[in-house]
């Protein structure tokens, strides 16, 4: 799951988890297991982890 605009949040590893966390829920409820499915902070505006890790 790519984790869009982590730029608008100053990349806050806090606010990160939290959509983990709420995401994951929902991700159990339609028959998956979170723990199987990667997460990942990106920035669509800055191309950050897109197509190369961020610095």
């Amino acid at each position: 799951v790519a984790v869009n605009k982590m730029d608008t949040t100053k990349w806050s590893e806090d606010r990160f988890n939290e959509i983990i966390k709420e995401t994951s829920t929902f991700i159990k409820k339609v028959g998956y297991n979170p723990k199987a499915v990667a997460f990942v902070p990106i920035s669509g505006w800055h191309g950050d982890n897109m197509l190369e890790e961020s610095p």
